[in-house]
């Protein structure tokens, strides 16, 4: 049962229903016999059916309870409409001159805006539950209240639902009264918001007026030839029926199409009224959500066993949601007349929907919505005491079977089969006309590598997509590729452009783009000298300090290796120019023959071995550094990329109708008086050539193509914006996202690449060019230091061993005749032990062992002769 409503609405009720009571009181201290409450329907509908069982139950329940108006009885006064507008409006001014504390009804939205006026002059409260017209203001009418919530909620409701399902387009079918027809206006509104739209509105005379189904096959034959497939009915019980039979017959059920039908539908199926459901399979519809509760469950079994049995007329009538509402419309205004007497509180109450899907014979609830909670697949009420939450990732709902009995989601579009084909704007270009251009002056066939991307693409869709060309420009010069987006956005001149159009912010704005079909971004070309012609290429892997560090230690590596092993090995002693070319001999060898170091000493084997390393590593890296030079070709131009352009005050060109030109200006600030137009490749060449132009700014692909056909040319330094060509669409096409899932497919398949390769790889250039600059291969000195601080290290410690070695050695050493001589001076003495210690160092050390040994024999002689002359002496 209806537990809660809005009780701040129904202050207006409090209000002048106290004015009525009261003017009743004033001539009897008692309370009124009698609250007399009217109520406008038209007893043979559906709704007046169900209101009148439901305000007879509702009355007895309160007149039950003498003690709830104080011994007042609540009277309920029918009066029948009958569909009449007339009838409406006297049946109000009856009810008002009999003073009824409020009037439920009327029935429909139409009636509502005019009995609204009447109701804020006379300030008799009226509320409906079956007029919930979005645009009945409580604003503008005061004292109507809509005791069920308005379709605001109910359109907001059937928006995200599509959104929920990823879809863009909507066909709205309604009939021509206020309330389906504000209802949709809402509906697009909340669509809008969510990126999405109405695409067309199909609007059928009122409900009352239709009286052969022509009307509606009428509309239903023009939404079969639109693109989307995704269809709300907005309408009444017996128009509803009628548009599901007859789209039944067109073929309108089947797969691909989505219904969704408003609460009319789950009336009628709660109802229990006739109704052939094998032609709703697939449908959906929603239904306002009244929480379960025991006085629900009681009063719906009171209904069945009791209400609809006494009433010969109405027991065929179910309950329906709308018989829960008329129920507590009456137990509102009861509250409310006691509200008078008794001050109370009030409560909000949240508009919320049960979902349902139509499958065959059974109606199967997929989910919820709520206002709070938004879509979900647990009743509302769980949700009221936690905060909102209507991220994407906690909308759910379960399963679907959809029209033609699939579960797939459908794509909710089709192409239009109305007979037109889809025109798509190609540019006339002037040059590069090897991404697209017309083929031998004809008006309407092209060619190219971006139409073999489209055509190829358009076969990988599952549905046919007949189009032509148009093209666009003179073919004189390239268009305004701008102005050839912006014709997408008008939907008179094309629905589509095909061709080599970037993909930029600006564009991105007024259409869609699908996938890019090739990469790209703005490029620097500029004329170059190529370095390998240069007869002294080979020397180019080392800079000149490198150069002159490796020489100086092959020089410093063989002066240690000289002092080494001058004393001991007969390789390196004679006469001083065979020395050197020994040292130099030696020293070189090393790169080549390893086992040179076992003809040295240990600490001369130390140095080579650690000299072989370093020149081991030095002369690989010279051999790669020199293979990769002469492999790819090197280039030099004192432009090295877009920081060297900006900051040059040369001129630049660009392609005419190309936005680089204004890229440059708005995002480079380079001055426009700068920029040179340049039209085709010819221009390009000269204009270079001639300096004209120090370098050119164009996407790569065409400089890929450029560079194909002139090879004294290349691109300079990286390119220094991203992007990618793709082929624009009208804003939020379901074409547009078909299409990139296509591209996407064609990548994967290597047919893209294949396109590519029959238009675009081609090149009449013997050598290929390269970007680097001239010195990026080359090896420097700071990239060896640690090695030669290693073999610096190591010369410098066998050099002070061996002098020690040799110091020690010379000490041990002595003349073996010393000669008689005057006294010399100090710095004779100096000198000639300077040149004593150079003799020994010269001398071979086999030599100066030699002349060591003979010394100790001597010395060894002369004590033993010393010592027998002494012992002679002793004895005489």
């Amino acid at each position: 049962m209806l537990s809660s409503m809005n009780w701040v609405l129904w202050s207006f009720i409090v209000l002048s229903g106290g004015v009525l009571l009261s003017e009743g009181a004033s001539s009897s201290s008692s309370r009124p016999p009698v609250i007399k409450v009217g109520a406008i329907f038209g007893k043979n509908t559906l709704f007046g059916k169900t209101a009148s069982i439901a305000f007879k139950a509702a009355e007895e329940d309160v007149n039950s309870d003498p003690s709830f108006l104080g011994g007042s009885k609540l009277r309920i006064m029918m009066n029948d409409a009958k569909r009449s507008g007339f009838l409406s409006i006297m049946g109000a001014l009856q009810f008002m001159e009999t003073e009824a504390v409020a009037i439920i009804g009327p029935q429909t939205s139409i009636m509502a805006h005019v009995l609204s006026h009447l109701a804020n002059e006379l300030t008799v409260p009226m509320l409906s539950f079956t007029a919930l017209d979005p645009t009945l203001s409580p604003l503008q009418f005061p004292f109507f209240v809509q005791t069920a919530p308005s379709d605001l909620f109910l359109m907001r409701a059937i928006a995200e639902m599509i959104t929920h399902y990823g879809w863009s387009d909507v066909v709205a079918l309604y009939n021509d009264d206020d309330n389906s027809r504000n209802g949709v206006t809402v509906l697009g509104d909340e669509l809008e918001e969510r990126r999405c739209r109405i695409s067309y509105k199909a609007v059928l005379p009122l409900d009352v007026v239709i009286t052969s189904p022509a009307v509606i096959i009428e509309e239903l034959i023009k939404i079969r030839g639109m693109e989307s497939r995704i269809i709300v009915v907005n309408t009444f019980p017996n128009t509803g029926k009628m548009i599901f039979e007859e789209a039944k017959r067109l073929g309108m059920m089947e797969k691909g199409y989505v219904w969704i039908a408003t609460p009319w539908l789950s009336t009628v199926l709660d109802s229990g009224l006739p109704l052939d459901t094998k032609t709703l399979n697939g449908v959906l519809t929603l239904r306002l959500h009244t929480s379960d509760s025991r006085k629900k469950r009681d009063f719906a079994a009171r209904w069945k066993n009791k209400f609809s049995n006494n009433n010969n007329n109405n027991k065929t009538i179910g309950l329906n949601v709308y018989g829960l509402y008329a129920y507590d419309t009456v137990w509102i205004i009861a509250r409310a007349v006691k509200r008078l007497l008794e001050a109370g509180d009030r409560s909000m109450v949240q508009p919320s929907y049960d979902i349902f899907n139509l499958v065959d014979d059974e109606v199967r609830q997929i989910g919820y919505w709520s206002n709070h909670s938004g879509l979900s697949i647990v009743p509302p009420e769980s949700f009221y005491n936690k905060p909102p939450n209507r991220s994407s990732s906690n909308q759910h709902l379960k399963s679907v079977t959809w029209p033609g009995g699939t579960l797939v989601k459908p794509r909710g579009w089709v192409f239009p089969n109305n007979g037109r084909q889809l025109r798509i704007g190609v540019p006339d270009r002037a040059s590069f006309k090897d991404f697209v251009s017309r083929v031998n002056g004809s008006s309407s066939k092209v060619q190219g590598y971006c139409i073999d991307v489209f055509e190829a693409a358009v076969k990988l869709l599952s549905y046919p997509v007949p189009h032509e060309f148009i093209l666009f420009g003179d073919g004189l010069e390239n268009p305004n590729y701008n102005d050839l987006v912006y014709k997408v956005t008008t939907g008179v001149d094309f629905d589509a452009v095909v061709g080599d159009v970037a993909i930029v912010t600006k564009r991105t704005r007024i259409v869609d783009f699908t996938q890019p079909y090739i990469e790209t971004g703005l490029v620097v070309v500029a004329p170059v000298t190529s370095l390998n012609e240069n007869p002294w290429a080979f020397l180019r892997p080392f800079t000149p300090p490198m150069w002159a560090v490796t020489a100086a230690s092959f020089i410093i590596v063989g002066a240690v290796i000289w002092i080494l092993e001058h004393r001991i090995n007969d390789d390196f002693r004679g006469p001083p120019r065979r020395q050197i070319i020994t040292i130099l001999w030696f020293t070189f060898s090393t790169m080549f023959f390893s086992h040179r170091e076992k003809t040295v000493s240990t600490l001369g084997r130390m140095v080579l071995l650690i000299w072989l390393f370093v020149v081991l590593i030095i002369t690989s890296s010279y051999t790669a550094s020199l293979t990769s030079i002469l492999t790819v070709q090197q280039l030099n131009s004192p432009i090295k990329g877009v920081d060297t352009l900006i900051s040059s005050t040369g001129r630049i060109g660009f392609q005419v109708g190309s936005f680089a030109e204004n890229y440059m200006i708005d995002e480079l600030n380079i001055a426009r008086s700068r920029l040179v137009a340049l039209g085709s490749p010819q221009e390009y060449a000269e204009a270079l050539q001639n300096g004209t132009v120090s370098a050119i700014v164009d996407e790569r692909p065409y400089i890929d193509l450029f560079l194909s056909d002139y090879c004294k040319f290349a691109i300079r330094g990286q390119e220094f914006t991203r992007g990618g060509w793709g082929f624009a669409f009208p804003r939020d096409s379901p074409l547009a996202v078909d299409m990139s899932t296509a591209i996407l497919g064609l990548s994967e398949t290597g047919e893209l690449q294949n396109i590519h390769n029959r238009w675009l790889s081609k090149s009449n250039c013997s050598k290929a060019q390269d970007s680097q600059s001239d010195d990026s291969e080359q090896l420097k000195v700071h990239s060896f230091w640690g090695m030669f601080l290693v073999v610096g290290i190591a010369c410098l410690v066998a050099f002070i061993l061996h002098f020690f070695k040799i110091l020690r050695d010379f000490c041990k050493h002595k003349p073996e005749k010393e000669e008689v001589i005057p006294k010399p001076s100090r710095i004779t003495r100096s000198l000639t032990k300077l040149q004593t210690f150079l003799a020994f160092l010269d001398e071979k050390d086999e030599e100066s062992k030699r002349k060591l040994k003979r010394k100790r024999t001597n010395d060894d002689s002369m004590n033993t002769n010393s010592i027998l002359r002494t012992t002679s002496r002793r004895s005489i």
